[in-house]
């Protein structure tokens, strides 16, 4: 189930322009970076999805030449999708875990322009201290976040809700009977956060425990990922910081308190 997201019309935008970078989506994993170009592949004829970190072979392309024509003859290739600029949409995702691909990007802006090239990819950060250059200038990035209150009202179909607070303002406030309705949808939107997963979890059954479950899992799978950060980091650390943030919620982060919670 996919849930419209303003990240739509922007990637709309990008695929219409006359001229065009390279896009390469940035954000935390599981914010809807992957699902958003794949609601945008319905406007092409072809649709070509690399996902680095699942297919490791494909990492073998990127060894030698980055000619994007001869990247792009051989990935249609390996997968059997043609490759036809204004036809073809290319996604390259999880790009961190091919440094070659990301620096394959500038390489598509400079001599083959012509293509749909969108990448997307979480701890990029890490990813662009082994780089020695990142074609500044050549990509253009976008970045994705979990969704917003407004978004949300959107997805629970609540559309005149949403203008209606939109355009209320301090001279034209809202009635006292909208205003209870927008925040009883304000105090679910709270209590689950706007990951996708979640939100579409809710739209679908309505489920508090349900949702409570999807963000479990959320929380296990991105604590699992602090082992990437290990070489600036100790996981560890890093650790204490993310559940030192619920204890202290509502007050000014202190860091001296970080430790102390953690041995409590």
């Amino acid at each position: 189930m996919y849930l419209k997201r303003k990240i739509d019309t922007a990637l709309l935008d990008w695929h219409k322009a006359s001229s065009r970078k390279p896009l390469l989506l940035r954000g935390a994993r599981q914010v809807g970076k992957s699902s958003a170009v794949r609601e945008l592949s319905k406007h092409f004829d072809y649709f070509l999805e690399v996902n680095f970190e699942e297919q490791k072979q494909v990492h073998r392309l990127f060894d030698g030449d980055l000619s994007p024509k001869e990247l792009c003859n051989n990935l249609s290739i390996m997968y059997n999708v043609p490759i036809v600029p204004g036809k073809t949409l290319l996604f390259f995702d999880e790009i961190q875990s091919c440094i070659p691909a990301i620096s394959s990007l500038r390489f598509f802006y400079e001599k083959y322009s012509e293509l749909h090239l969108i990448a997307a990819g979480s701890l990029l950060e890490f990813a662009f201290d082994e780089l020695p250059s990142f074609g500044v200038g050549r990509v253009r990035s976008m970045f994705v976040y979990p969704f917003s209150f407004n978004e949300f009202l959107s997805a629970c179909k609540e559309n005149l809700l949403l203008k209606t607070k939109q355009k209320a303002t301090v001279n034209i406030p809202l009635q006292d009977v909208i205003h209870q309705k927008l925040l009883l949808y304000l105090k679910r939107f709270l209590l689950l956060g706007g990951m996708p997963e979640v939100v579409a979890n809710y739209i679908e059954g309505n489920n508090f425990q349900a949702c409570q479950l999807v963000l479990d899992d959320l929380i296990i799978s991105l604590k699992a990922d602090f082992a990437k950060y290990k070489k600036r980091v100790p996981s560890s650390r890093i650790l204490e910081v993310f559940e030192s943030i619920v204890k202290q919620t509502g007050n000014k982060f202190t860091y001296s308190k970080v430790t102390t919670e953690a041995n409590h």
